[in-house]
């Protein structure tokens, strides 16, 4: 869990002023931002750790937190005192608590494409087929189409429902080529509806594309996503 390394860094930092200070003298010291002097490792440090630990815990979700009971829990635990909690207990709330704000935002951005997808398969030009893989042909070609098992060559043009870019060999100005059944379920369905010299647009639902767990730094969890594809070439 990602808490293990806050716990080790901070616990680090903590035993070295525990050794730089007398136990009695610690605990009755308040520190107040307005007494921190950066020129100082030590305040430099612990503030850094805070900054770092703070972003960390933002990232996955949590907003907010009670400052001061967050120092008691630090104090509590490296001054020698019993703590209102065990480790054992505070590590499983944490878990949990995590856990539920996960699934919020996956509720969230479920929420988001189904609704995006509702919307998107309304309109004519837009045709949906059994799986939920939604497509319009922006080129149509004659010819062969490739199966599941063949090797393609394609452009490709990758973007989320709000416009971000993700992905794109165009841009590169460099097509790829990649097996048919090695590559997302909405790829693999798709591309076999095509023939070669045509351009069809694909809106992926979350469970034909990178599922649960997303790709990389921009594809999320549960996003639907957009693919601008042009097929080149059938190997």
């Amino acid at each position: 869990m990602r808490f293990t390394w806050i716990v080790i860094v901070v616990s680090l930092f903590f035993v070295t002023e525990v050794s730089a200070q007398s136990k009695g003298k610690r605990k009755g010291k308040k520190a107040k931002k307005e007494q921190m002097d950066l020129s100082n490792e030590l305040d430099s440090i612990s503030y850094s750790l805070g900054v770092n630990i703070a972003e960390n815990l933002k990232v996955q979700g949590l907003d907010s937190v009670n400052a001061d009971a967050v120092k008691a829990g630090f104090e509590d635990v490296f001054g020698g005192d019993s703590t209102k909690i065990t480790p054992e207990q505070a590590s499983q709330m944490l878990q949990d608590y995590f856990a539920k704000i996960q699934a919020v935002k996956a509720e969230k951005m479920k929420a988001v494409g189904r609704e995006f997808l509702e919307e998107n398969g309304k309109r004519a030009e837009v045709t949906t087929t059994a799986s939920g893989l939604q497509y319009e042909v922006l080129t149509e070609a004659e010819g062969a189409k490739p199966k599941a098992t063949d090797q393609v060559t394609v452009h490709y043009h990758g973007t989320l429902i709000d416009g971000t870019v993700f992905d794109s060999s165009v841009q590169r100005s460099q097509p790829a080529t990649f097996g048919l059944n090695q590559v997302i379920k909405g790829w693999t369905e798709g591309v076999q509806l095509m023939s070669v010299g045509s351009k069809y647009r694909f809106f992926i639902p979350y469970d034909l594309g990178y599922g649960e767990r997303g790709a990389g730094g921009q594809i999320g969890p549960y996003a639907t996503l957009i693919f601008d594809v042009e097929l080149l070439e059938i190997k």
